[in-house]
């Protein structure tokens, strides 16, 4: 008889407690450094306390993976109740998260089976795998099976965000001030999708964010055969509850989803995306 599993993830994955504790998912947190303190990406530094800040003094908090130390250290109890474990990551293209995880469960490979996952994904993104992982260790499958449907789903997570402004990823370092100054004077609004394990500029938006937003969720849905379990619309702050609201509406209306989550971003994901920014995220079906 196979071992009970349990499924883990890093912070990342923007699941609410809510939902972590409803799915059985245990999750570690990545670290948040902002000037001389260091918070762990765990909701103790919120995005309003970030973006306070930045309009403040100019910068940004740094980001730090999860060291292969404290893996060891968050892996070995689990290991120790018993359980095998199915563990997913941020991509790997992102950060060094996965690898540090991969190095962990081999140095505990005599204490239990650790499988991680990369999923080659951002933010629920990657939690919709954590959903769907979790729903087969309710169905009875063992570890080493999960971790092997889950690499199969990765390239079906359809994950994407529409930002208001630029000014935080180039901030961030992560394009240019010339593409961030002629987005912000041309008034555009990029669309980023994950492609293989990346973050890319698919489409460009014009217009005010209410507009935006309604335009990018159904070009998303349009022609999708989605896995009809989940969806969510993810944020990063500062989206007005009456949009959120009316965007469940809408993502509702086009696609036949059982739940429609609404769920806001870490600081990991906000510190590169700023205020505004907003996904729809879903499983696609796999091709048969």
């Amino acid at each position: 008889m196979p071992r009970p599993v349990c499924i883990t993830y890093d912070s990342t994955c923007d699941l609410t407690p809510q939902l972590l504790e409803r799915f059985r998912i245990r999750t570690i947190p990545l670290t948040i450094q902002s000037g001389e303190r260091v918070f762990p990406d765990d909701g103790q530094y919120t995005s309003a306390e970030l973006y306070a800040e930045y309009r403040r003094n100019g910068t940004l908090p740094k980001t730090a993976a999860v060291s292969p130390e404290d893996f060891k250290a968050f892996f070995a109890p689990i290991l120790a109740e018993g359980y095998d474990i199915v563990h997913i990551d941020i991509s790997s293209e992102l950060s060094c998260t996965c690898q540090n995880a991969v190095l962990a469960a081999q140095e505990l490979a005599e204490q239990g089976d650790i499988h991680v996952v990369d999923s080659r994904q951002l933010s629920t993104g990657g939690g919709l795998l954590a959903l769907r992982g979790a729903k087969l260790r309710d169905g009875g499958m063992a570890a080493a099976d999960i971790a092997a449907e889950l690499r199969r789903l990765t390239p079906h997570s359809d994950t994407s965000f529409v930002l208001d402004t630029l000014e935080y990823m180039w901030k961030g370092g992560r394009c240019s001030g010339v593409a961030a100054l002629g987005a912000n004077m041309l008034k555009l609004k990029p669309c980023l999708e994950m492609r293989e394990g990346k973050l890319v500029v698919c489409k460009k938006y014009r217009g005010s964010m209410d507009k935006v937003y309604r335009q990018y969720i159904a070009e998303r849905l349009a022609g999708k055969t989605v896995v009809t379990d989940h969806a969510f619309i993810t944020h990063s702050g500062e989206v007005p509850e009456e949009t959120l609201s009316q965007l469940t509406e809408l993502v509702r209306e086009l696609a036949p989803f059982e739940e429609v989550f609404v769920t806001q971003a870490g600081c990991t994901v906000s510190s590169h995306c700023g205020p505004g920014t907003l996904g729809v995220l879903f499983l696609r079906q796999p091709e048969q």
